[in-house]
């Protein structure tokens, strides 16, 4: 399990030097240094936390060149269907706006020692292969192929770049759009019906994730690596409902609302606790409850810690009270 610090003791702010479409309902954001420093280094796959303009804390894959220490690049799809994050950064976070984001994390690593790759991207998730790839250029370049599947040309974002002439070999990239139509899915089978040495990275939907998991059971574990930043976690759910918290078994009741957090509401309420993901992944706002039943939604907690813990950035209640050992 991932403990990370707390985020508010490690952001820095940085100056958006660039913010502008990538595809159909896709956001480029460029971050640099005020003073023109250079910034921590990053490896491929990684990540940074960003502090959105509701005051949440957002996950987003770095997509440039892991070499380059003058910038970070973001990409951010607007997600109308969820909590509000991604909306608020893309109409609020204009070029010549400051951004507070944590320093770069990595929990989708590239093993350098592979002797090649298979990369699985649906949709945003081209963001950390797109980094992985420009890192593999950049180093004198180790075999690759790029499986690219999106719903529509017009919202592929990073498109023209991964089409033009020099990317990669030609028949190293496909780029698949099934327009929605799950009969004009790509069959990836052919791809993971023989193992081979290569690993495999695949980031998307988790519907994509968990067609690749299933086609990849008979390769080696440590070859498959998967990442979604726990996308489907924080997102609300069609039977979620209100329940209420107490910070021990005296304290008033704080209603949860659909569509809120426990962390956002404790906040509202004046509570300064640590976080970090704020999508379930890290484990840092793990907190002990005392009763009440838990709807884990967690990637963080062994079914044991799930006994008496819970992760309050994403967790919810089965019961109409949980009492917090706060």
């Amino acid at each position: 399990m991932l403990h990370a610090p707390e985020a508010d003791a490690e952001l820095m702010t940085l100056r958006v030097t660039r913010a502008e479409p990538a595809a159909d309902g896709i956001q480029l954001f460029e971050l640099r240094h005020p003073q023109g420093a250079d910034l921590p280094p990053f490896t491929p796959g990684a990540h940074l936390s960003v502090r959105v303009p509701s005051g949440a804390m957002r996950n987003y894959s770095l997509c440039n060149d892991p070499h380059e220490r003058d910038r970070y690049v973001i990409a951010v799809k607007r997600e109308e269907g969820g909590r509000g994050g991604s909306v608020g950064l893309i109409d609020g976070t204009p070029a010549g706006a400051s951004l507070d984001v944590s320093a770069p994390r990595n929990l989708f690593e590239l093993d350098l020692r592979a002797p090649e790759y298979i990369f699985v991207a649906g949709g945003i998730g081209i963001t950390p292969i797109l980094a992985m790839i420009r890192y593999l250029q950049a180093e004198g370049g180790k075999p690759f192929r790029l499986f690219y599947l999106t719903r529509a040309a017009s919202g592929t974002a990073f498109c023209d770049e991964i089409a033009a002439p020099g990317f990669a070999d030609a028949d190293a990239v496909v780029i698949h759009h099934d327009e929605g139509d799950p009969e004009k899915a790509y069959d990836l089978w052919p791809v993971f019906e023989e193992p081979t040495k290569a690993h495999i990275y695949c980031c998307g939907p988790r519907p994509l994730m968990d067609a690749v998991r299933d086609m990849t059971g008979h390769w080696p574990e440590q070859a498959v690596h998967f990442e979604d930043f726990g996308s489907d976690l924080v997102r609300p759910r069609a039977d979620d409902a209100p329940f209420a918290v107490k910070l021990g078994p005296d304290g008033d009741p704080l209603e949860v609302p659909v569509g809120t957090t426990i962390l956002e509401v404790l906040r509202a309420h004046g509570r300064k606790l640590p976080s970090s993901c704020e999508s379930g992944t890290c484990g840092t706002c793990r907190t002990r409850y005392l009763s009440g039943e838990v709807d884990h939604r967690d990637m963080a907690l062994t079914p044991a810690e799930r006994k008496s813990a819970l992760m309050i950035c994403v967790s919810r209640a089965k019961s109409d009270t949980l009492v917090l050992d706060l």
